[in-house]
């Protein structure tokens, strides 16, 4: 319900199967960058003491009825510390549906699925884009298929 934001380390990474999910793995840093005020279906709010050491790139938010089948890209950050772009698909949309769940996407980035196999634990939350709008985040990964998983859509974030 409530704790601290700190940096992290990514040091490695549990590749998914089928049957396995996966997941990103790390090390908390030691120093408080902000404070988590709500843990809820459509993610974690909270506010931060400062600003993230990243590079900071404006892009205009996609409505939901914007978003259609087809190509997308994931953007996430790997063990190298280096946040890069990956080819993805929305093959389903659920303008009406469930709060977290709105979207399937499916990794076809050969270098993202011979990094973690798909969509691991630790994925959520990274932005998902199409035609050069934000449309959403990855939510959940299928672990019968990690190459497959959930996004949600922007607006049921904000």
């Amino acid at each position: 319900s409530h704790g601290i934001v700190t940096d992290v380390s990514l040091c490695g990474i549990n590749k998914g199967a089928a049957g396995s999910p996966g997941e990103l793995k790390g090390f908390f840093g030691e120093i408080r960058v902000g404070e988590i005020k709500k843990n809820a279906r459509t993610g974690v709010y909270g506010v931060f003491d400062r600003l993230p050491k990243i590079k900071r790139e404006y892009v205009k938010i996609a409505d939901k009825n914007e978003i259609k089948c087809g190509s997308v890209t994931i953007r996430c950050t790997l063990e190298d510390g280096d946040t890069r772009d990956y080819a993805a698909e929305i093959s389903e949309i659920d303008i009406g549906g469930e709060k977290s769940k709105n979207f399937i996407i499916t990794v076809t980035d050969p270098e993202l699925i011979a990094k973690t196999g798909g969509i691991v634990q630790g994925m959520s939350g990274s932005p998902i884009i199409q035609n050069g709008k934000l449309v959403g985040a990855v939510t959940h990964v299928m672990v019968n298929d990690p190459t497959k998983g959930y996004g949600i859509f922007i607006g049921n974030m904000l």
